[in-house]
């Protein structure tokens, strides 16, 4: 599943940075996650960055992003974002 960004986003600027596939951006008004480039961190953390960073909790699951791990995964190999095992 994708996230997303909601109204509640401050600008803060400590989201995007995070990222690891670069799906976050500035929007007109308020950050948002492109849901083709988002994997939840999936193959790179245990847990999404931009959540752990976010000082308003606003990024929720976007629903009309439902997918499994096993999806998120070959996303993130059709992204070539995925980082090397030790």
């Amino acid at each position: 599943m994708a996230l997303m960004i909601t109204a509640q986003c401050i600008n803060c600027d400590v989201c995007e940075p995070v990222c690891p596939n670069e799906a976050i951006f500035q929007g007109e008004e308020i950050y948002q996650i492109d849901p083709s480039r988002c994997t939840e961190c999936v193959g790179h953390f245990d847990e999404p960055q931009c959540r752990t960073v976010c000082p308003v909790d606003c990024i929720p699951d976007d629903p009309a992003y439902v997918e499994s791990r096993e999806a998120l995964l070959i996303k993130l190999a059709q992204l070539g974002t995925a980082t090397p095992s030790p």
